[in-house]
């Protein structure tokens, strides 16, 4: 099915945390779209798991994005390789993906998942890398390698599919 399915969604944020955001090309603007994601996510009761990588180094989460469950801390790039994370995934569900950064953490995590049979979308606008250049190629290779590649506004009007469902009103809010 191309469109996003509402019941067969998870919303996976990648390493959105306070050291790393600064360094972050456009990096207000990729925690302001998966602040938008984890609203309208949360509105429309779509599962959420959170890593944070190196914590101890880079921090917790990005504030701006309070209210998650609770982070699964992770060394590895590939959030894949923690067995919390697949754990947390498992269902079988499409894989909505956003975080940092889209060549090191997203991109890793992304292609394992692919090569699982896994169903993966990445929020374009709402992934992020220090060097523009690193987010463009990384963009690039995921959808060579079958990532869907979409925006945020993509996401929020697929999940509703429709403006009579009853959170239309509210999460078009977020997206002005």
């Amino acid at each position: 099915m191309p469109l996003l399915n509402l019941p067969n969604s998870l919303l996976l944020v990648v390493d959105l945390q306070t050291r790393l955001m600064p360094a972050i090309h456009d990096g207000a603007r990729v925690v302001a779209n998966a602040a938008r994601l984890l609203e309208a996510g949360r509105l429309l009761a779509v599962p959420v798991v959170v890593t944070e990588q190196n914590p101890d180094k880079l921090g917790a989460t990005a504030p701006e994005l309070a209210g998650l469950p609770p982070a699964i801390a992770k060394m590895s790039f590939d959030a894949c390789a923690e067995p919390a994370v697949l754990e947390a995934l498992d269902g079988g569900r499409d894989i909505v993906l956003c975080g940092c950064e889209a060549h090191v953490c997203v991109g890793q995590t992304a292609l394992t998942l692919l090569e699982r049979g896994r169903r993966v979308v990445v929020v374009q606008d709402a992934v992020g890398s220090r060097a523009p250049e690193s987010r463009e190629v990384a963009i690039r290779r995921l959808a060579a390698h079958g990532a869907e590649i979409v925006t945020t506004e993509m996401v929020l009007f697929e999940w509703l599919r429709t403006a009579a469902h009853p959170q239309f009103r509210t999460i078009s809010k977020l997206i002005r």
